[in-house]
């Protein structure tokens, strides 16, 4: 079995935060409307999807993400990181790679939609 790591790094002007409760906190109701292919499915466990609620939210495979504060005055930077476990003699490709880079896109469209609309997330 092998072992490939692709890592990103990506800096935009929304506060952690704010990206961390859209992307996160609140991706139960923002990301299926703005990106539902990110979103494999959402198991509510106990509540009633308010505050103290536990869900399991399950993107699709091969997403983790790390948001950090960067010095330029709370711009976010977030650093994604993708690791493919290989089966035996298997290759990974070029363009496998590249298509979990598509995925990077989805906090591009968080960050779109946070910075068009200022209270949301805030």
């Amino acid at each position: 079995m092998g072992v490939t790591t692709f890592a990103d790094e990506q800096t935009c002007p929304v506060a952690p935060s704010r990206i961390f409760k859209a992307s996160i906190v609140d991706s139960h109701n923002l990301i299926p409307k703005l990106i539902p292919q990110a979103i494999k499915s959402i198991e509510f466990v106990q509540g009633n999807r308010g505050t103290g609620s536990i869900n399991h939210i399950y993107f699709a495979e091969g997403i983790e993400v790390k948001f950090e504060a960067s010095p330029n005055g709370g711009s976010t930077t977030s650093k994604v990181t993708s690791k493919y476990f290989t089966k035996g003699d298997f290759v990974l490709k070029e363009e496998d790679i590249n298509a979990g880079k598509e995925r990077i896109g989805m906090y591009n469209v968080v960050e779109a939609h946070l910075l068009q609309n200022p209270d949301a997330c805030a």
